[in-house]
């Protein structure tokens, strides 16, 4: 299939997906979805939204540095202004094609400092690892602070009985028959397929890959990496917590439930939807739900105050990643002009 083709369809799909995504949430809101998105952005406090969007663009400055330290072990030191608007630039393609952004991020630096796409993307998957795995962190906190709330958020997505799912284990004897007989099929065939171009290029990629994994073992400034990856999530926990000040029905919630509300958010930015359009929002407005719930109160009331909360949310993600990524196009022209 012709590259601008494929590009063009993941693009048609990504928007379709989050188009159905939010006419499902206007749909459960009622007849009164305009009405009540504009009386939140009136009655929105912007002191608040405010202070929540410099935690948010701290992330970005904070990571812009750290990317620099995974990459100095292989031998690369970049400027971190260069770093910032590569990344602003990687957030701003994953708007319209959701993990194109990566790859954007890789070429855009190759571009301005000479790194190779196969040791740029490895420290960028690098990145991902951790991120997984404070993600998982703040699954956890919010576990234990708010384990009935994240319980129910799970009831309501997956099921609409009390009733447990069954697990269909035929299907996961094929799957597993399956995976056994591929792998057994690369063995046997492995001396042809290393004659193939693409696959040398596969593996040239996965061996890039792998020496930007390892590089987090061998950065020199172990401390300051680590206190680097706590501030961009301490920035990302308030960048989202600090929202709940702006409205009066979210200013309630208390400290430790900013765990739930990040990792209820970041498990509905996974799906594929332009901007995690209509997928953040229809986590919030079940994650809220769920808060409600445990708190014996109306599910009702707390759907309809979670799309509050995310309109504020996640329009303040979208200002700055377009607002960076504006930025970004401007200052990589310049800099691959001083360059040349």
């Amino acid at each position: 299939m012709n590259k601008k083709i494929k590009t063009t369809l993941t693009v048609l799909v990504s928007i379709i997906v989050a188009g159905g995504l939010m006419l499902l949430v206007a749909k459960s809101l009622g007849g009164n979805f305009v009405e009540k998105t504009i009386s939140v952005v009136k009655r929105a406090n912007y002191l608040w939204i405010g202070l929540a969007a410099c935690f948010g663009l701290g992330a970005y400055f904070l990571r812009a540095i750290r990317w620099n330290l995974l990459l100095e072990p292989m031998g690369y030191k970049i400027h971190n202004s260069n770093a910032l608007w590569t990344l602003s630039f990687g957030y701003f393609l994953n708007l319209g094609i959701p993990r194109m952004g990566e790859i954007g991020r890789a070429t855009a630096l190759q571009t301005v400092e000479n790194v190779p796409f196969s040791k740029s993307f490895g420290t960028i998957v690098t990145e991902r690892v951790i991120d997984l795995l404070f993600m998982l962190l703040f699954l956890l906190l919010a576990f234990i602070f708010n384990y009935s709330s994240l319980l129910s958020a799970i009831s309501i997505s997956i099921s609409s009985n009390d009733k447990p799912i069954e697990i269909n284990y035929t299907i996961l004897y094929i799957i597993g028959f399956t995976t056994l007989l591929l792998f057994s099929l690369i063995l046997i065939l492995r001396k042809k397929l290393l004659q193939l171009s693409v696959v040398n290029k596969i593996i040239s990629l996965l061996k890039g890959i792998l020496t930007g994994l390892i590089s987090i073992v061998k950065v020199k400034q172990k401390l300051k990496f680590t206190l680097l990856t706590i501030g961009i999530w301490v920035c990302y926990f308030f960048a989202s917590y600090l929202i709940v000040f702006a409205l009066p029905e979210t200013s309630f919630i208390p400290i430790q439930t900013g765990f739930y509300l990040l990792a209820i958010g970041s498990l509905g930015m996974i799906l594929p939807a332009s901007g995690g359009i209509g997928a953040y929002h229809g986590a919030m407005m079940i994650g809220f739900s769920a808060l409600f719930l445990s708190l014996d109160k109306s599910a009702s009331e707390g759907k309809d105050i979670g799309y509050s909360y995310a309109i504020l949310s996640h329009s303040l993600q979208m200002v700055i990643m377009i607002v960076m990524g504006l930025f970004s196009i401007v200052m990589l022209a310049r800099n691959k002009k001083t360059k040349q």
